[in-house]
């Protein structure tokens, strides 16, 4: 831990000569020496935001107080640079929209209503620097934080997602990150016995310095045991409880996650959280007994900011006041201050707030469960809340100024010098194969490729199955898992984005991550309902990035408005750049949907010979910021596809209705590396081979046959349908207007993919040639 990170400044001391006699500081001291130097820079703190803090307090802070409002109003807990654009998203919303909707932003996560009694929250966050500064820590922990937003609101945590974004694959520092993220993240989600269902892992040397860990969480419960955490009723006591409270994760969210990293590496070096699965599974049920028991009124996560964002953000969602002994604190480390103790980040941490009647039962469950718990204080009336060190008092604030009433900035906003000469470098003007040689060769090329390459060395070290609920998983479009065991009743989820798209367009590639989760939730069978989204940027202090920041928020919130799901929550994740180079933007989208019986989901992959194999959608000329400009010209540049977000919707309906009358067997979202792709992974996925041909794609829109290939159009899908329910699907495509072309059929002899008049490639080659970046760049697959 670095000095300033430690958030210790010296205290103020009497006596004469040599001999000092340390002086804590103190309300009372604070008010009697206003002009003691406080190291609010090293803190995080700008001059302006450290002169506010006086002016709210009308004296200086005290030591105390400044680690709170540091922590606080650092750019990861208050979202100063980006609150006056999320707000589209609570006012860009239809009666609709908000009709199943039960928990919306501003709460740990978002709940919707799924049917049958049953509710489901998820939520989305990053926890990318510390994955950088310690991968294993960083990721397993940001796992565990997410899990208790879903624990706070009453729910049961069934499934994991996460979205993974590294540096180039073959970079000397990339097998690093690579191998404590995915370590970090299975250790943490097997020891839970929660399945990882999902979820996206990129390459791109713009995230070299600046990798990105996004985790995701899902929980179930009954509409009645929905709770939010708020501090209510004077009296009612205020309980620490699990794991103590030690000196890791200090300064974490305004020195670590609210800085970025300069070329030589991080700026700033905390230390990063420590998890303990096994900590938080036993945290899980002890909260879960509480809830059930009625034996708490409210249940708040310690993660960012750790005691200091608990307390003030309790009390500012309660009655206003609150009343705080920290030597209550159980610590892990005796010599924390009182200031490292409110900025500690220690993990497996809950506060709850306990009515007096009911402390005995509360602390029943919690020995039963062999949970370390301490009374910290009480809700009070007076608005203020206070905090005792050692008999005195360090801390009196009005919380709202801490956790709601912080800086709100807007920050300059500038259009990118660059972005109009890189619109006009249009990947149309590359040189396409034109021989079945060529293009056969860019095929295999594109299959082998980093981000097109089988995910499975990851993967296969999460437990899928755990739970026994898992319906779908990787590789399939989306996850799915089972909500009632009765009436099958189920839920799935995607996560999407890509960067390539933002960097050309922001707001087009909001929309179109957006559009693709969406899609990716559709073909699975299930409806969309919602959304939580991680917007991953670099620093706000960049008027470019701050521009490309606002259309990103624009285009989402207008896309959300117009495919009728509304923003539940989620996060924003700034500084993410190494000295003036941000990462391009990055808005990963999770889109959630319903099913009324997991027994109708459908896989990727087709299982069955001689079906027909269809795809819907119109294929264009749209190869700018595609992969196939990346992998075989290493060229981005021009505008990425268009985006009919009507149309998506039809396609989804089209989807849902061919699934409910059991028309389909399979579906594959076409996105990234186009049909080629899509055909690739359709293959793979159960060894069933095919025979298509690409004639009738390529002549109605008048394109070459690689364009057909490669072109990343969007609104396209490729299912199969059984011989005998091929008129009634194509019935159904008609009636609802939506665009159909037969590609092929299913074949399950050939062992083999055949694109007629092009090449033929084998199964077994496709395989090896997909599994093989991942493998060579980190080691054996596990399984294979």
């Amino acid at each position: 831990m670095t000095t300033e990170a430690t958030a210790s400044p010296a205290a103020p001391s009497t006596g004469s000569g040599n001999a000092t006699t340390p002086v804590l500081d103190t309300v009372e001291v604070a008010a009697t020496t206003p002009e003691k130097e406080q190291p609010y820079a090293a803190l995080g703190l700008k001059p302006d935001e450290y002169e506010r803090i006086r002016n709210i307090l009308g004296r200086r802070p005290t030591s105390a107080e400044l680690a709170m409002y540091s922590v606080m109003w650092s750019e990861h807990c208050s979202y100063k640079s980006s609150k006056i654009y999320l707000r589209q998203f609570g006012k860009k919303v239809t009666p609709e929209m908000k009709k199943n909707l039960m928990v919306g932003m501003g709460e740990n996560a978002g709940v919707i209503d799924v049917g049958e009694g049953w509710a489901v929250t998820f939520k989305i966050e990053s926890h990318n620097h510390p994955s950088y500064i310690e991968p294993f820590q960083g990721a397993a922990t940001g796992v565990g934080g997410i899990v208790r937003d879903i624990i706070s609101m009453g729910a049961r945590p069934v499934a994991v997602m996460d979205a993974l974004r590294f540096g180039a694959i073959d970079h000397p520092d990339t097998a690093r990150v690579v191998h404590g993220v995915v370590s970090g993240i299975s250790f943490y989600g097997n020891c839970l016995g929660l399945p990882n269902i999902g979820g996206e892992t990129w390459f791109d040397p713009v995230y070299q310095a600046n990798p990105l860990v996004n985790a995701l969480a899902v929980g179930v419960m009954r509409h009645e045991d929905l709770h939010l955490a708020n501090a209510k009723g004077a009296g009612n006591k205020v309980v620490l409880f699990g794991a103590r409270t030690g000196g890791d994760g200090i300064g974490g969210a305004s020195i670590l996650a609210s800085d970025s990293f300069d070329e030589g590496g991080p700026t700033k070096r905390p230390a990063v959280q420590v998890g303990d699965p096994f900590a938080e599974k036993v945290l899980i049920e002890c909260c879960l007994e509480l809830f059930a028991g009625d034996l708490v009124e409210g249940i708040q996560d310690l993660g960012a900011a750790g005691i200091s964002c608990a307390t003030s953000e309790l009390a500012s969602n309660g009655d206003g006041g609150m009343a705080i002994v920290l030597d209550d604190v159980l610590l892990r480390d005796p010599t924390l201050t009182p200031e490292e103790i409110l900025m500690s980040e220690s993990q497996e941490r809950m506060m709850a707030i306990v009515r007096p009647e009911k402390l005995d039962g509360f602390l029943e469950v919690v020995k039963k469960w062999d949970v370390e718990t301490s009374v910290l204080g009480e809700v009070t009336d007076t608005g203020r809340l206070s905090i005792m060190w050692h008999g005195q008092e360090i801390v009196n604030v009005d919380p709202r100024t801490v956790a709601v009433d912080g800086p709100v900035y807007e920050r300059p906003v500038a259009y990118p010098t660059w972005i109009d000469a890189l619109q006009a470098d249009t990947a149309a003007k590359l040189d396409r194969p034109v021989t079945p040689e060529g293009i056969r060769a860019q095929f295999l090329q594109l299959v082998g490729s980093a981000n097109q390459a089988d995910a499975a060395w990851v993967t296969n070290q999460y437990d899928k199955y755990v739970l026994g609920n898992t319906a779908l998983s990787y590789p399939d479009d989306a996850g799915m898992v089972r909500v009632d065991e009765e009436s099958g009743l189920g839920v799935s989820v995607a996560t999407d984005a890509n960067g390539r798209y933002s960097q050309l367009d922001p707001r087009q590639g909001a929309k179109l991550a957006l559009a693709e989760a969406y899609r990716n939730v559709a073909v699975s069978g299930a409806v969309p309902a919602a959304v939580s989204d991680c917007l991953n940027f670099g620093s706000p202090e960049n008027p470019e990035v701050m521009w490309q920041f606002s259309e990103t928020v624009e285009g989402l919130s207008d896309g959300c408005l117009e495919l009728g799901i509304p923003v539940t929550g989620g996060n924003v994740s700034f500084y993410n750049q190494t000295g003036d180079v941000p990462i391009h933007p990055t808005p990963v989208i999770a889109v959630l949907g319903v099913i009324d019986d997991v027994a109708r989901r459908i896989p990727s992959g087709w299982q069955d010979d001689g079906h027909n194999i269809y795809l819907l959608g119109d294929t264009t000329l749209e190869l700018d910021g595609s992969a196939w400009a990346g992998v075989v010209h290493g060229h981005l540049g021009g505008r990425p596809p268009a985006v009919d977000l009507a149309g998506e919707k039809r396609l989804a309906e089209l989807l849902n209705a061919a699934a409910i009358e059991g028309l389909i067997d399979s579906a594959h979202d076409l996105s990234d590396g186009g049909l080629a792709i899509a055909l690739a992974e359709a293959v793979g996925r159960f060894g069933l081979g095919a025979r298509v041909v690409l004639d009738e794609v390529a002549g109605d829109a008048d394109i070459d046959l690689a364009t057909a290939l490669f072109s990343e159009s969007t609104g396209r899908v490729i299912v199969t349908v059984p011989r005998e329910d091929d008129v009634k699907f194509r019935g159904l495509c008609d009636g609802r207007d939506y665009p159909v072309r037969r590609i092929g059929v299913t074949d399950a002899t050939s062992g083999a993919l055949e694109v007629q008049g092009l090449f033929t490639v084998s199964i077994d080659e496709l395989r090896g040639i997909n599994r093989a970046p991942l493998a060579d760049a980190f080691g054996p697959i596990v399984g294979y």
